[in-house]
């Protein structure tokens, strides 16, 4: 009897989690790796700023699916089976240690993407996976009926899927993963074998602020603040943790985790809206006139813009001075009522107009993706085909920043790759 092969479209994570999976399981098994480019793992080697953020010390199941703006429930389940905890194992296994950081982000101890890119490689390559670069797939046909086995009337093996490559070669395989992220092929041939493909839309990015002003404190760093997005017609969205000012407008944690829970809605209003910043959020607003109250009182003859009393960055403070109006070189003694509540409605409420989102070709997240109903979580597999499998971000799942995009893709490639190294 011929040996169980196995193609898996995708050099990522997921497809190189997945082929290490299967290989694993099934060691007689012929698994293929297929990677469109040159360069196996792109993703993984940018991420984290280049560290990889591989997954989050989050160990509470229940806990680790609300951060999943897309695809919580269909991952509960699959979590139960395949977790954080499982992923640090794995990869202690593999010999990469990962430490965690006060965020509770997980990197590994080198802080180099290259460590978690050379024990993939290598893992699959001791499992004898065979991984072709430059090997971009332009379709797959199926050559197997719903109703019949591997094998045919003759006994002979008759595999399920013939996948023709670019050059012009022809590969033929039992069970077929695509890991192909974003890439149109992959909902090409999803949506060839009938499945649906939710639209898809940028997810994780940064937002482009009309302020000038604003922007020219790039650098500037608060944690934590508090974000509200106001878009005409939809529920306001809320978020809280850090913030950077950059060059072209705002960035950092609670920004990304915004935009991922807004996705479909800052889609649908063209990337503009109104973005309210509270960036005093242990404060109340009561709270935070008493305190300059306070400063009033017992610092009068001080200057407004060099005395602050209000932990903020000294740049960020003046900026928000001149934007309540007052002049810089106005006393306290000397700041009237109405001056002093506008001061606090900066502080609190300041509003700030988006203009569109930033752009990274190289590092994003997409909102959208196969259908989750017709797949089954535990396996992975088509419920619509036999032998085909999904894993990754072609799925209709996408995380908020902090590892968690690459812990759903390690989930989803290991149950994959155990199902299709099983045993028929």
């Amino acid at each position: 009897m011929q040996p169980l092969k196995i193609v898996i479209v995708g050099g990522g994570a997921a497809g190189f989690f997945a082929a290490c999976s299967a290989a694993k399981t099934n060691r007689s098994a012929s698994v293929i790796l297929l990677e469109a480019s040159r360069q196996l793992l792109a993703k993984v080697r940018i991420s984290g700023g280049g560290r990889c953020n591989v997954t989050h010390a989050l160990f509470d199941t229940k806990g680790f699916i609300q951060n999943y703006p897309r695809g919580s429930k269909a991952l509960l389940g699959a979590f139960s089976r395949f977790q954080a905890q499982d992923t640090v194992r794995w990869f202690a296994t593999a010999g990469v240690q990962l430490k965690t950081e006060a965020d509770g982000r997980m990197f590994p101890v080198t802080d180099n993407s290259e460590t978690i890119v050379d024990c993939l490689v290598k893992t699959a390559l001791d499992y004898n996976v065979q991984i072709r670069t430059g090997s971009p797939v332009v379709g797959v046909n199926s050559q197997a009926s719903e109703n019949e086995t591997v094998e045919d009337s003759h006994n002979q093996h008759k595999s399920r899927f013939e996948i023709l490559l670019k050059s012009g070669e022809i590969l033929h395989c039992d069970k077929l993963l695509l890991a192909t992220g974003s890439n149109p092929v992959g909902y090409r041939i999803a949506k060839k074998f009938g499945h649906q493909v939710e639209p898809t839309v940028p997810s994780l990015f940064t937002f482009n602020i009309v302020d000038k002003e604003l922007r020219s404190l790039a650098g500037v760093s608060v944690n934590p603040v508090q974000l509200r997005l106001s878009v005409p017609g939809k529920p306001q969205l809320e978020q809280i943790g850090p913030l950077l000012i950059t060059h072209w407008g705002l960035s950092g944690p609670a920004v990304l985790k915004l935009s991922a829970w807004g996705a479909r809605t800052f889609h649908e209003s063209g990337y503009k809206g109104t973005i309210t910043i509270n960036w005093l959020p242990d404060l109340s607003q009561d709270q935070v006139r008493q305190e300059l109250q306070q400063v009033k009182n017992d610092f009068g003859k001080r200057a407004i813009a060099l005395h602050r009393g209000i932990k903020l960055p000294h740049r960020l403070w003046q900026y928000l001075i001149s934007r309540a109006g007052i002049d810089k070189d106005m006393r306290w003694a000397d700041l009237p009522k109405k001056a002093l509540n506008k001061l606090v409605q900066e502080l609190t409420q300041g509003q700030y107009s988006i203009s569109g989102k930033g752009v990274f070709k190289d590092e994003f997240v997409t909102c959208g993706g196969i259908k989750l109903k017709e797949v089954n979580f535990k396996t992975m597999e088509s419920r619509l085909v036999k032998g085909l499998h999904f894993a990754g971000e072609i799925l209709d799942i996408d995380g908020v920043t902090g590892g968690f995009n690459f812990q759903s893709a390690w989930t989803t490639a290991y149950l994959a790759g155990l199902a299709m190294g099983a045993k028929e």
